[in-house]
């Protein structure tokens, strides 16, 4: 339960960022290239990072590097409450990144290592903490709004509740299962580097690396710039793009909850994946093009219900497919993390220039990928 805590904060912290964006944008001052460039470039620097990161979790102290992850994911959010100009902003963000890859990932890894056979199953189990996380964020930040505290008393007490996890941590994730030296050996290291090399070198792994980073254009990317999008282009108010940020997470949320005993009685995930691809594709253009907020609130919700499932499917195909290594899928991930993390940004200067409305467009790149990139036979488990 610790770990999907740990989810649970990580997810909070997001959905109160991605609702949070035009009150930081108004207090800021900033423009849709600032925002692409907060939303990019922490990225792209913690894929450099996170590599080392994910290997020592794998061949070191897996436990103190989560729990010196969580201290730095606290410091981070404390450093954004008190952002006073667009660089400190993004210095907070660049912190938080990698804090978050050791603090969150490596519980993850934690807890697919636990029941190696199950490991779609756990995931939807991590995806529904993480939804239940991300739809408080936007309720919360709501009625810290409403009271006056603003997003900064809602990023201070993110900070608040990060400790208190952080405590919890120290108190309940049990020790690594075999002792290590007070410093990791640079030849353990480099086999650890050396084992993640020889992964890359096969096409399954590959698979599951581009699919995820793709299909994240359709869940955690297009929550990036949903508020901002009903706000500009669908001329809506912000209170308006709040209630659709929350009818978005909270629908998540069911449909998270109910994928957990679906996928137990799946028998081909592969298809599931292929039918609701193609299901996006038409759900997102129907978006992209009616007019008026009640249709495009309707139309949403089918774009909701197409991607459940999309990434605990996705993530827990990858975490089969490197047997012994769950930690080093943050090594190997990291491969494609730095091209995938600059399509935020690419929407952002397409935004400045062609406006919101045409940039968005870029987004359907996600299900059209997975339809071209998936196997078209369901592919068994490796153990």
């Amino acid at each position: 339960m610790v770990y999907l805590l740990i989810e649970f904060l990580d997810e909070l912290v997001f959905g109160v960022s991605e609702t949070a964006w035009p009150f930081i944008r108004n207090d800021l001052h900033l423009s849709y290239t600032q925002i692409g460039l907060a939303l990019s470039l922490p990225g792209f620097i913690a894929a450099f990072i996170e590599p080392f990161i994910g290997i020592l979790g794998d061949v070191w102290k897996r436990r103190t590097l989560i729990l010196f992850g969580g201290a730095l994911f606290t410091i981070s959010l404390f450093t954004t409450s008190v952002s006073n100009s667009f660089l400190f902003l993004l210095i907070s963000f660049i912190l938080f990144n990698p804090a978050s890859g050791a603090f969150v990932t490596l519980s993850q890894a934690n807890l697919m290592d636990s029941d190696t056979a199950r490991h779609e199953q756990n995931m939807a189990r991590w995806t529904f903490a993480g939804s239940l996380g991300v739809l408080t964020g936007p309720i919360l930040l709501g009625a810290f709004v409403h009271f006056g505290l603003g997003w900064r008393g809602t990023f201070a007490l993110l900070a608040s509740f990060s400790t208190l996890c952080l405590l919890l941590a120290m108190r309940r994730i049990p020790p690594d299962a075999t002792s290590h030296a007070p410093f990791p050996s640079s030849r353990s290291v480099f086999d650890g580097f050396r084992a993640a090399l020889s992964a890359l070198k096969r096409r399954e792994v590959w698979r599951w690396l581009l699919l995820l980073e793709f299909a994240d254009l359709m869940l955690d990317v297009l929550l990036s710039y949903l508020a901002l999008y009903f706000v500009d282009v669908a001329q809506v108010t912000e209170s308006q793009a709040g209630i659709a940020i929350t009818i978005w997470l909270a629908l998540g949320l069911l449909t998270d909850f109910l994928f957990i005993p679906f996928i137990d009685r799946q028998p081909n995930s592969m298809k599931y994946l292929r039918l609701t691809a193609a299901l996006e594709l038409v759900a997102f253009s129907v978006f992209l093009i009616v007019p008026g907020f009640i249709p495009k609130l309707i139309t949403i919700v089918f774009v909701n219900l197409f991607n459940t499932g999309w990434y605990p499917i996705l993530q827990g195909r990858l975490y089969s497919s490197l047997p012994g290594q769950s930690a080093s899928i943050m090594a190997i991930g990291s491969v494609t993390a730095p091209f995938a993390k600059i399509l935020p940004l690419l929407i952002g200067l397409l935004a400045d220039r062609f406006g919101l409305g045409i940039a968005i467009w870029v987004l359907l790149l996600g299900p059209f990928v997975l339809l071209i990139g998936l196997p078209r036979n369901n592919l068994p488990h490796r153990t």
